[in-house]
């Protein structure tokens, strides 16, 4: 798959519409979509000027972009309830943007999906109105972290788990993690590379739990930092192996200091589970409050 470069909305091989016009024959939608983020450089579009060797990285946006495009006869962009990295997956994004009103959403859903690339799906499509925005309407967003844990590596679904050898303790993984919850400056957490104008988060939930050789961390927030969920993982793992004891954690958390935390875990096992909205938005269950 190639990034393509879409028509500008209005351009000069458009048809000239007046404000009015435009508007009336517009509305906003809202999609749900699935992907294997294994194949794409992340979910942001990379367009930036000082790397303009990566523009033509596939990237989920750039994907759903041009296909939703396609559908709308016209360029449309997209805007996300939270970006993911390069290799991250996604049970359900949410999106928003706007196209034209007399589409339906069977429409939006089988025109768009028929365009997308086998490891993209829209699941779901919404009418809604101008006020919602995908990002900044959402109140929390999931993620979701599955480690194989034993002794061989993994043959079926190898690109969705992390692998693990030596044997972890699921309950002190646990028990450590729950110095995490509540509204605290998780800098220790966050990647150098974080653009966030500040590193304080309210974590909601987060659990560690074991089904056989499946060690699955689940956890909530209003908002995540760049890599947070991943080092918060890396940290646990520490725990986990016995290398650190359970109020490790909370010293990490009150240094603020990224180096003294664990590594950042790899992306294969993360799944974006989706973010979550007020009821009055009227959208899917799945990502309501």
């Amino acid at each position: 798959m190639e990034n393509g470069t879409l028509p500008d909305p209005i351009g000069p091989d458009s048809p000239v519409q007046t404000a009015a016009e435009n508007r009336s024959s517009q509305r906003r939608w809202v999609l749900g979509v699935e992907y294997d983020g294994g194949s794409f450089s992340g979910w942001q579009r990379l367009n930036r000027r000082d790397e303009p060797e990566r523009r033509t990285e596939p990237t989920v946006q750039a994907a759903v972009e041009q296909a939703v495009s396609i559908v709308a006869g016209r360029g449309v962009g997209v805007v996300c309830a939270g970006r993911t990295d390069a290799g991250v997956h996604a049970a359900t994004q949410v999106v928003h943007f706007d196209g034209p009103a007399q589409r339906d959403p069977r429409g939006w859903v089988l025109g768009t999906t028929s365009n997308l690339p086998p490891s993209v799906c829209v699941k779901w499509c919404v009418p809604t109105s101008d006020e919602f925005h995908a990002r900044f309407s959402a109140r929390a967003r999931r993620y979701r972290y599955t480690i194989l844990n034993r002794a061989v590596r993994p043959a079926l679904q190898h690109q969705y788990l992390s692998w693990v050898r030596k044997a972890l303790d699921a309950d002190a993984m646990h028990q450590a993690a729950q110095h995490l919850v509540g509204e605290h400056d998780f800098s220790a957490f966050r990647t150098v590379h974080c653009q966030a104008p500040h590193a304080r988060r309210e974590l909601h939930h987060i659990a560690v739990s074991r089904e056989g050789d499946l060690v699955t961390v689940e956890v909530q927030a209003n908002a995540f930092l760049h890599h947070m969920v991943r080092n918060i993982v890396g940290s646990l793992l520490l725990v986990g192996q016995g290398e650190r004891p359970a109020g490790w954690l909370r010293e990490v958390l009150d240094g603020r200091d990224r180096s003294r935390a664990g590594p950042t875990a790899p992306s294969a096992g993360l799944v974006f589970v989706g973010p979550r909205y007020p009821s009055h938005w009227q959208l899917p269950g799945e990502v309501t409050l």
